[in-house]
């Protein structure tokens, strides 16, 4: 029988180059990183303030050769790499791509702020489609152009057939109407000559049950080691007025015990938000 050999393990002097340019970046924007090497990965945040995790794929020959990146985009820009770039560089090409794609995801704020969105439910960064209730049983899916979103997009109607019909027709008649400065919503108004049914009223309980800044959920797990903070909802809200993030006190309590730079204090500890790096405290 075959047998197959561990690859092995990266010398010592790259741990030490890579070491020091995730210092470079900051430990506290690392997320994780594998024990060989293989891949690190970092919280980027954009203009907007959104969070987005990057991942740099480190090839073995690293940095000889590129690295590649992966993040939930809806495309990835091609990293320009040379023998002097090192991992600051890449975060700083990503920093670049995302302002590419502020017009973006502006439009799909839009989208789901205005109209009556069944699909996706909770959108990942990714995702350029929408399906949205045109009323009369009627849908329409629409794929936004993630580099030009300002552009007349992509449809198909789904529904009866003459409802669908009368929609085709308009939209055929109108589609040159659509410019770039105007509104999403009121573009699709006006080319479909029909008014767009809005979005349901949230409950008052959606509203106030806000995904948890680092485990991106709810609800933790209903688990009998986590004790009273099973199955809760995010506890733990940054101070800081123009960010409030909402997290998991366990989650953050976790995640301020990884950063090099965190303080403990008898049973508190003392870090910084993983957002706006403003102060927080947390028991333990």
């Amino acid at each position: 029988m075959q047998k197959f050999q561990e690859p092995s393990p990266p010398p010592p002097s790259l741990y030490s180059k890579i070491y020091s340019e995730i210092e470079e970046i900051g430990w506290e924007h690392l997320i994780h990183s594998e024990d060989d090497l293989s891949s690190v990965s970092f919280r980027v945040l954009d203009e907007k303030g959104r969070a987005h995790q990057l991942e740099i794929l480190l090839p073995r020959n690293y940095p000889e050769c590129s690295p590649s990146i992966a993040a939930d985009l809806p495309y990835v820009a091609k990293i320009h790499w040379s023998r002097t770039s090192r991992l600051k560089d890449v975060v700083h090409q990503f920093r670049e791509h995302l302002k590419k794609l502020q017009q973006f995801w502006s439009t799909m704020d839009d989208i789901d702020k205005t109209l009556w969105v069944v699909d996706p439910k909770q959108p990942p960064l990714a995702a350029s489609y929408r399906r949205v209730v045109l009323g009369d049983d009627c849908c329409l899916l629409l794929n936004i152009n993630a580099r030009k979103p300002n552009s007349l997009p992509e449809c198909r109607f789904l529904g009866p057939d003459g409802t669908v019909d009368l929609l085709v027709k308009n939209w055929r008649k109108n589609c040159r109407k659509w410019t770039s400065d105007k509104a999403f919503h009121e573009n699709l108004a006006t080319i479909l000559e029909t008014q767009l049914p809005q979005p349901p009223a949230a409950s008052a309980e959606d509203d106030d049950q806000l995904d948890c800044g680092i485990c991106y959920a709810k609800h933790l797990p209903v688990a009998d080691e986590l004790g009273a903070s099973s199955g809760c909802a995010p506890d733990y809200t940054c101070e800081n007025a123009s960010c409030s993030k909402a997290f998991h006190t366990v989650c953050l309590r976790d995640w301020l015990r990884t950063i090099t730079t965190t303080r403990q204090s008898f049973d508190v500890l003392f870090g910084n938000c993983p957002y706006c790096s403003e102060p927080v405290a947390v028991k333990f």
